[in-house]
């Protein structure tokens, strides 16, 4: 009965208003007011506060500071390995497989389409149908800034305007097409293993989705999909190494990362598995895999992950 509540009263709440009070808030410098709601959130949701670069909660002079909190340098290493792919976010995984056409499975009795998720966009999601995707979920407690799997250069950004429904496990496994019925920003880049496709979703509370190379997206919010186009091998291109920071939310979501056909192969996920950005989250198909867990990660191969660009 308390489930059945929970998902319910979302279909009447006004989540747009409640998420954009929310993000005043979150972004309004308080003083002393805002250390406490930080603390209270730290304790609330056991944030490990030794992972970040300011573990001092009275450092943060908005709880939107604190909650994209950098990480020290050394709390992440990436898989330097060619042949892998990362983990973009640290969170869990909420589902991962095939695309199967244009449906992407999202729980137990419930699809949704890969067409509707990139915005309605046939072109965009023509490269996707039959490919591989990974959804992650996002907790409270979870480091928030989202980082490339592989390098790539973007290529489209979709703004896509929707829903603020949670994405929790719980509504996730209740609310038909939840992922393509949020509002949500789509980034295209082109990589060595073909097309990916990196969905940030939005939901309630979250207040704010933001990228490195164009700043806060949404809000404000519109009713209308918005479609950006990027010019590769210019100097206003965005090339991003593998482990590069990509983007960011202001309270948490959900990543839904899409792959062409026959490029990837997960690494042994399973639903609720906890990753950790950097560490392997899928193979380039068909490439020899190296196996060397001593191999010399050198001095560039773990990334600064408490320093990279930072939205202007």
């Amino acid at each position: 009965m308390l489930d059945w509540l929970k998902i319910n009263l979302q279909y009447i709440t006004p989540k747009h208003l409640l998420s954009r009070l929310v993000g005043k808030l979150a972004a309004a410098e308080l003083g002393g007011f805002t250390t406490f709601l930080i603390k209270l959130f730290i304790k609330q949701y056991n944030v490990d506060m030794s992972e970040a670069l300011h573990s001092d909660p009275a450092h943060y002079r908005s709880f939107n500071a604190f909650f994209t909190r950098p990480l020290k340098p050394e709390a992440r290493t990436v898989d330097p390995r060619e042949d892998v792919l990362i983990q973009a976010v640290d969170g869990a995984v909420s589902q991962f497989g095939d695309i199967e056409a244009d449906s992407i499975f999202q729980a137990k009795g419930h699809d949704y389409s890969l067409t509707s998720l990139l915005g309605g966009k046939p072109d965009l999601a023509a490269p996707f149908k039959d490919g591989k995707f990974a959804t992650i979920y996002l907790a409270p407690r979870d480091y928030h800034r989202i980082h490339m799997p592989v390098e790539g250069t973007l290529t489209d950004m979709v703004y896509v305007p929707g829903e603020l429904f949670s994405v929790n496990p719980l509504t996730a496994q209740n609310i038909p097409g939840l992922f393509a019925r949020n509002e949500r920003v789509v980034a295209l880049f082109d990589t060595p293993v073909g097309k990916m496709a990196m969905v940030l979703v939005g939901a309630t509370i979250v207040a704010s989705i933001e990228t490195v190379w164009a700043g806060t997206v949404s809000p404000p919010t519109g009713k209308n999909v918005q479609h950006w186009t990027y010019e590769k091998d210019t100097e206003a291109s965005v090339h991003l190494a593998k482990g590069d920071e990509l983007g960011r939310f202001k309270l948490g979501s959900t990543i839904v990362v899409c792959f062409e056909k026959d490029m990837i192969d997960f690494d042994a996920l399973a639903p609720g598995q906890v990753t950790r950005l950097g560490e392997p989250m899928a193979f380039v198909a068909n490439a020899p895999v190296n196996t060397d867990a001593s191999a010399d990660l050198g001095d560039d191969a773990s990334a600064d992950l408490g320093t990279q660009a930072t939205p202007s």
